[in-house]
């Protein structure tokens, strides 16, 4: 029954994905034009920029160093209410015709942050120390929020496209609650990453920070 229901999801995620194949493309590429332009920032900033960089890097881990026991509780809401934000943000603004280029926008510095982020790493902690951390701090939670993030978008998407279409009160609510829906699990999601990044992948972090 458990294994029929794990088949029953993931071809449905599956066809959802092929029935809107383009807008994924389209998304994708605007959240991969985001990450080399973040990469490429970090390579051209100026010295002192980098200095700023640097520090702001070492006191971070210094502070994972030196803080006995994270207080996880207030982590988790901290991490919770920024992802909550950026899901209504996406929602209210895919409900919107003129939204759309706002919603492309978020896409695009979700893309540049996670670029920044890993290209700093890397420059500033070196090759292999810098993967590791890459891969503690940042891929767990990722391999759920960055989907979800996209998927919003995609739904967003969809909905200005329908919009265009066929501009019919009837088919604008209708529309319109899918994409409520569709967001309010998508949502879940990222409160699940919230949860993966504090309890897992920042505990992971502090417990080897010492080793940077």
């Amino acid at each position: 029954m458990e294994r029929n229901k794990q088949i029953t999801i993931k071809n449905t995620v599956k066809q959802h994905i092929i029935n809107n194949s383009k807008e994924y493309i389209i998304v994708l590429l605007i959240f991969v034009i985001g990450i080399f332009l973040g990469v490429f920032f970090v390579n051209n900033i100026q010295e002192n920029q980098r200095v700023e960089i640097s520090t702001y890097l070492n006191n971070f881990i210094d502070k994972l160093k030196n803080t006995e026991k994270l207080d996880n509780v207030e982590l988790i809401k901290t991490s919770m209410s920024q992802n909550i934000i950026l899901s209504v943000t996406i929602w209210f603004f895919g409900t919107t015709v003129i939204g759309i280029p706002v919603v492309f926008g978020i896409v695009l510095y979700r893309g540049f942050c996670l670029g920044y982020t890993i290209s700093v790493c890397i420059s500033m902690m070196g090759l292999s120390k810098g993967i590791i951390f890459v891969l503690i701090s940042l891929v767990l939670q990722n391999i759920i929020f960055i989907p979800a993030i996209l998927a919003l978008a995609v739904s967003g998407f969809k909905l200005y496209k329908s919009i265009m279409k066929d501009k019919r009160k009837e088919n604008i609510k209708l529309e319109v609650v899918r994409h409520t829906i569709f967001s309010v699990i998508m949502m879940i999601f990222l409160i699940i990453s919230s949860l993966i990044e504090i309890c897992i992948s920042t505990n992971i972090l502090k417990v080897i920070s010492k080793y940077f």
